[in-house]
Parts: structure tokens; sequence; C-alpha cells
């Protein structure tokens, strides 16, 4: 908006300069015509006070500024040296050396005898409306799936890992390290997959990645140098999933779920050769594969020279049943396996792990190798240390006691609320899968309610490639984020809102 609160761009006045002598000169666009904004000097006022010494750094990091911003667009003609000194208050050789800064880097451009112009080869850059934060500012209540409660982070014991590091850390160690990762870190994560996810984990083949996103990047990019072009991925399943392997150039080919996990006869039908699987806790509903499906799974694999890539998003987590070990210890040299840090300690840490068949592995390395000449150092160190203290496993018993009775709160105030309401996937993880009775429904018009009322959730047709048969309203809810009594809260919202 103009000064005078008329967008220029619709035609509307412009404020007028004062008249006489004593006015500030304001910068006018080619032909004369005032620049749409307000006086040049008021936007280097700032710098013009700034301490002597900071002052020409100050008046070049302003104008240059301005221009970048687009306040100070292309074209438009600035005031002369001797004008713009005066009305600063400042010597009229720091505006002379900004000018001549400025348009030996381009953003500004003169001639003898025609004055000092804005470059036209600047061009503002435009300014981001919105936040890229993947969780919604500010709601009343949000049951969104897939956080962990970062309350709980254990910033003490943190904080003790990363002094230790400091001060042990050898010189030589803050090169570039091995693509793979540090083998101090590559050893402790081994023993820790082997113990906690009865993986068969050699330090050698694993790599050490910046969560499981880069993990299924690396994968992807492999996959289609080797020219796979399509993967099968578990329907529903995670949306990510599809975008990942996409942005490698492989396309994302849905298969059905069955009670047991992936079904078989569509597996094989689909002519895919590399599928992807939550089997340990499968996202979102929750379902455990059965023996019978691992083996069926693995018979596949085999059977077409293909490759199984198991995401274990949240193998730390489970509380009515025993712990489900991971599939890739069944036969490593057919499965890729990928965790992360994202459920157990913080999404932000960017700290995951890919363990990859013999055959893979060269290229996978490689490909890590170019993509970011492996992870920091100091992350590797710390996380090492951290697992190797036994501090990782106390977390993990905390967090497992207060995520039990976030789960416990969560179903209880359904079943009061929303009586009648099918609640699966509970034994594990982070969420819950709720169908709530028909009553409830149609979905759309219920989402609408919920969301206009400040409560976040996502549908379970969110994760899914095939619509639903019906509009029952099904869920997926995660509550570990969330301390009993917002959940309590959020769900008696959820259901005055829904009515």
């Amino acid at each position: 908006m103009s000064p005078s609160g008329t967008d220029p761009a619709a035609g509307g006045p412009h404020c007028a300069a004062p008249s006489g002598p004593a006015a500030p000169l304001a910068p006018t666009r080619a032909g004369g015509a005032p620049a749409p904004w307000t006086a040049a000097w008021e936007l280097l006022l700032p710098a013009a006070a700034a301490p002597a010494r900071a002052r020409g750094r100050s008046l070049r990091s302003a104008l240059r500024e301005a221009v970048r911003s687009g306040r100070l667009a292309p074209g438009t003609r600035l005031p002369s040296s001797r004008a713009l000194s005066a009305d600063l208050g400042v010597s009229r050789g720091l505006v002379t050396e900004a000018y001549e800064q400025l348009t030996a880097e381009g953003y500004l451009r003169s001639g003898r005898g025609a004055g000092t112009w804005v470059s036209d080869t600047v061009r503002a850059a435009r300014p981001r409306a919105r936040d890229l934060a993947p969780r919604p500012p500010g709601a009343r209540a949000d049951f969104l799936p897939g956080a962990p409660d970062l309350s709980l982070f254990p910033r003490a014991a943190w904080a003790a890992a990363q002094r230790g590091v400091l001060a042990d850390l050898p010189h030589h160690a803050l090169g570039y390290p091995d693509p793979r990762g540090l083998p101090r870190l590559r050893t402790a994560l081994a023993d820790l997959l082997t113990r906690r996810r009865g993986v068969a984990a050699d330090p050698e083949r694993v790599v050490v990645v910046s969560g499981v996103a880069q993990a299924v990047t690396l994968l992807g990019h492999v996959l289609h140098a080797r020219g796979v072009r399509s993967v099968g991925v578990e329907d529903p399943g995670s949306p990510e999933h599809d975008a990942l392997f996409a942005s490698a150039g492989v396309d994302a080919v849905p298969l059905p779920l069955d009670d047991e996990g992936l079904a078989p006869g569509p597996l094989r039908a689909s002519g895919v050769r590399v599928a992807v699987t939550t089997p340990a806790h499968q996202f979102p509903t929750g379902v455990a594969y059965s023996a019978r499906r691992r083996a069926a799974l693995l018979r596949w694999a085999r059977s077409v020279d293909g490759l199984v890539v198991e995401d274990d998003y949240d193998g730390d987590f489970r509380y009515d049943r025993a712990p489900v070990g991971a599939l890739q210890g069944l036969d490593p040299e057919r499965v890729a396996y990928t965790g992360s840090v994202s459920k157990s300690l913080a999404p932000g840490l960017r700290l995951g792990w890919l363990l990859v068949p013999e055959s893979l592995a060269e290229e996978v390395v490689e490909r890590k190798r170019t993509m970011d000449l492996g992870h920091p150092v100091l992350d590797q160190a710390l996380f090492a240390r951290f697992v190797e203290r036994g501090d990782h496993d106390r977390h993990l018993r905390r967090c497992r006691r207060a995520y039990r009775e976030r789960r416990d709160a969560l179903v209880a105030a359904l079943e009061e609320h929303f009586p009648g309401t099918e609640v699966t996937g509970v034994a594990a993880g982070l969420h819950v899968v709720a169908a709530l009775p028909e009553r409830w429904g149609p979905s759309s018009r219920f989402l609408d309610r919920v969301g206009a009322a400040g409560i976040a959730v996502r549908p379970l047709a969110d994760c899914a490639r095939t619509p639903a048969q019906d509009d029952r309203v099904r869920l997926v809810l995660g509550y570990a984020h969330l301390p009993p009594a917002r959940i309590r809260e959020g769900v008696r919202a959820m259901a005055e809102a829904g009515t």
C-alpha cells in the first residue's frame, strides 16, 4: 500500500512530497514519476543513526535490503549523493561509497550525468506467507499422529553427553566423515538394534542418515539407477512414501492390506519387485504382520529377486503385547531396514539409520556421499555416547510409561464421549484408529465442524489411495504428545463440535 492507504497498482493517488527547500528528496521512477513508497531517507534513518564505525556498513546493508525486498523497485531513481547525505546527516562520502558498492554488486546502475537507479535485473524475493512446519499452530486440540512428547526430551542427559563429546573428540574426527557414519555410532547402533529390534546388524552395513525420509530417498535413487520404475506401498499407508519415491523418479503402486498385513495375491499380481512395509506396527492401521505373512512376504521377495523395505517407524513402543522383532532379522539380504530417533527422541534431531543388503551397500554409500558428504560428526558422536551410557534405554522406559497412560486416557475418553467407537491399533505405537458410530457421519460434515472448532485431526482417508466404501468417520488419532488432561478435554471438545 502507498502512504495514503491507496494501492498504487489500482491507480489511486500517491502522497505528495512536502514543498519548499527543506523537503526530503523522494526517489522517482524513470520518466520523473514519484516512486510509490515513502521518502528514501526514512528507510535509511536507522542506518544513519548507527555508531560511526558501523555507519557505512549499515547504510549499504539497508539499501541492499530495500532493493531485495522490493521497497525500492527496479527503475527507481535515487536521490543524489549530496541530497541524500544532507537529509541523513551523514558525510557525502558514505553515501557515495554505498552507491558505488551496490553498483558494483549489480543492485544499482548509474551513468555519467544520468543519476543512480535501481537495476532492472534485481527481482524482489516473494515473501513466504505460511508456516511450513507440519503441525498446525494454535490448534485448540491437536490429535495429529506422528509426534512424541518433546517436553520429555532428556535435556540434562543430552547436555552431559554433548559436554563429554566436546571434551573427548579428537581434532582429526572433525574432518569429513565416512559417508556411512562414524564407526563408533555404527557399532553402537548395531548393538542397540540387535538387542532391541532383533535385526542382523553388521556395523559395516549400517548407514547413518538424516531420518527415514533420507533413507527412503537414497534407496529410491539407487533402485532407479538399476532400472526400477515402480514400488509397492501399503494401502492405507504413509503418504510420505509416495512422495519420497516420486522424487527419485519411482512410482508408488498401492497394495491392499488384510488382517495379517500386505495381501499376497495383489502383491504378486502387481508385478513390482520392491515393496515398502511397516510390519511391526503397520501405519496407520496398527496391524502387526503375522508370522505366516512375514514368511510369505520373504518368499515373494526371493521368487522375484526383489527387495522389502522395512520402515520400523515406532518399533520401540509396545504396551500390551510382546515386542515384535524386525523382519530384517529373518533375511538381511532381502530386507533394507530403516528407522530413526524421530519418535523415540525428537524429529528435529534429523538422525536415523539404514541397514542395507550387501548387494546394495556400495551404491547406497556412494549416493549418500554425493548427497551430503556424510552426517554431522558432532551429532553422531553425541548420540553414540548417549546410547553407550544407557541414556537412550532409560529415556525409552520413561516414555513408554507416559505414553501407555495417555493411550488409556484417549481410549477412555472416546468411550465416554463417543460410545460405541471401534478403537484399533492400541497395543503399540503413538496413535490409534477410531471408527466412530455411524450417527456421527457423514465424514465430511464432521471434519468441517471439528476443524472450524480448532481441533486438528487426520482422517484415515488421508492415508488411503483407495476410496472408502462408506462415509463413516474414521480418524487416526495421535496421543503421545498430549498430557492426559488435554486428551480428555480435546475429545470432549471434539464431541461437542461434531454434534
